[in-house]
């Protein structure tokens, strides 16, 4: 019977055209083999002649290649003995070569996962226009000025004490500074807790809030990040309509009859996705409903710096009646960039408390660097003069968009400019199957969102969503033009 090594030297594992001169190749496949165990501690390597000859390459090839070997700690010579596979092995695989090792093993699972497998996600085709959401443009990140902080940040920020939970200190001064002159929210910077984005304030809260089996109230339009969240804290999703005025606060109230809310989720300033405004009357309504129910509500604001035209309406954490009921979450991401995952929260104080304290086990002090390069970045002014730069060039490509749709596809849907925010609600016309039409576009290299994905019992909506900020007027054009293409092969 052959030897595990006599195997070894038949094994075609040079690989023609591989960039790896030979030798590498060589050593790079039995220290592989070594790791798997298929070579034992001791076991006597063939000669540099014999492998050689085996593998059709020259005597000196083979011999870089034991030496490789040696160096690393892989195998031992002995003058006149030859080599053998060494008795103490290094512990790790080169880098690189260690996820080739676990997809040629692929080892079977011994447990067992709680719960269902969620749907894996689909990888964006290339050169595709993706306009499914609103996200600020990438490429137009004040990069250099967060470099220059980022360096002096990673050499001086353990100096400042910054493993905190709850988030930099300098960071947090400077969200209750925008908080305060920007949203006119009043705070200090011990109610502020920083996390890497929105979905993980939501995670966090429904962990300080909620119960297995207690009931909170959504939106029935919105964002199934927010109720996967609630659902994974245990609770249950009541859905309430929205209209035109936002979410419809009467609806609340037969609920609260049957039902001890801890929390109702809204969009105030601009409901995600349809873009309504809650009504004055509205907002007062719900901000009583919560002081006499003893409920939380959670006001998700995400984009309310990006206003295009007129006067934002102002948050319901900076009304008179919210102190003590209104939970306010926000980002960063989406005035710089979708990769900056930086986000907050703002609560009452015992509210921030527990979110420290829960954020604690889950990731004990964030990410320091980044929040101190991004304080220094907004104590600079360089928010704001970002800000200043953007909503002009938001605006033109709200306007590209807009007047192209309006072009080409006035048939079929109703287009309004928003005055904020980085993304369109657009109605469709009756008839129209709003669902098909988003696979064809996709096809064609487009892709927006259909009303269906934001609907929480899943039905069709005759209403599309797509963003118009992460790119130039002209590929804005090119966007409706597929959209107009891709409706008819849908029809």
């Amino acid at each position: 019977m052959s030897s595990p090594v006599s195997e070894w030297q038949a094994t075609p594992f040079l690989e023609p055209g591989s960039e790896l001169p030979v030798y590498l190749q060589i050593a790079h496949a039995l220290m592989r083999d070594i790791h798997a165990g298929r070579f034992s501690p001791g076991e006597s390597l063939p000669g540099y002649r014999t492998v050689a000859e085996r593998l059709g390459v020259s005597r000196n090839t083979v011999m870089a290649a034991y030496a490789e070997l040696r160096a690393e700690g892989w195998i031992v010579s002995t003058p006149g003995e030859g080599s053998a596979v060494a008795s103490l092995l290094p512990a790790h695989l080169p880098p690189g070569l260690e996820q080739s090792a676990r997809v040629r093993a692929k080892p079977a699972m011994g447990f067992d996962l709680a719960g269902e497998t969620p749907a894996a996600a689909v990888a964006p085709q290339r050169r595709l226009l993706e306009v499914a959401s609103g996200v600020p443009d990438p490429r137009l990140l004040p990069g250099a000025a967060l470099a220059r902080n980022y360096r002096r940040a990673l050499t001086q920020g353990r100096a400042y004490g910054a493993a905190d939970p709850q988030g930099h200190p300098r960071l947090r001064a400077a969200l209750a500074h925008l908080l305060s002159r920007g949203r006119g929210v009043p705070t200090t910077e011990a109610q502020v807790l920083v996390t890497r984005g929105t979905q993980m304030a939501l995670v966090l809260v429904s962990q300080a809030l909620f119960s297995p089996g207690e009931a909170v109230a959504v939106e029935a339009m919105g964002g199934r990040g927010a109720w996967d969240a609630f659902a994974r804290a245990g609770a249950r999703c009541l859905p309430v309509p929205v209209d035109e005025e936002g979410l419809q606060v009467d609806a609340l109230e037969p609920l609260l009859r049957t039902e001890r809310l801890r929390a109702v989720l809204v969009t105030p300033r601009r409901q995600y996705p349809t873009l309504a405004v809650l009504s004055p009357g509205r907002r007062a309504r719900l901000l009583s409903l919560a002081q006499a129910n003893r409920f939380a509500v959670l006001e998700i604001d995400q984009d309310s710096e990006m206003q295009l035209e007129g006067a934002p309406a102002a948050p319901l954490a900076a009304a008179a009646g919210a102190p003590g009921v209104v939970v306010h979450l926000g980002t960063l991401s989406k005035i710089f960039s979708p990769d900056l995952r930086l986000g907050f929260v703002h609560g009452p104080a015992p509210l921030v408390a527990r979110l420290r304290e829960v954020r604690a086990v889950l990731d004990r002090h964030g990410d320091p660097v980044l929040e101190r390069a991004m304080a220094e970045l907004m104590e600079d002014g360089e928010l704001q003069r970002h800000l200043n730069r953007m909503i002009q060039i938001y605006r033109r490509r709200r306007n590209a968009l807009c007047a192209a749709l309006r072009r080409t596809l006035a048939e079929v849907v109703s287009v309004e400019s928003p005055s904020g925010g980085l993304a369109l609600w657009v109605p469709v016309r009756p008839g129209v199957d709003v669902d098909r039409w988003a696979a064809r576009a996709l096809e064609r290299g487009v892709s927006f969102q259909p009303g269906r994905q934001f609907a929480f019992d899943g039905a069709p909506v005759q209403a599309l969503r797509m963003g118009f900020a992460n790119y130039p007027e002209p590929q804005l054009e090119e966007v409706a033009r597929r959209m107009q293409a891709a409706l008819e092969d849908a029809a």
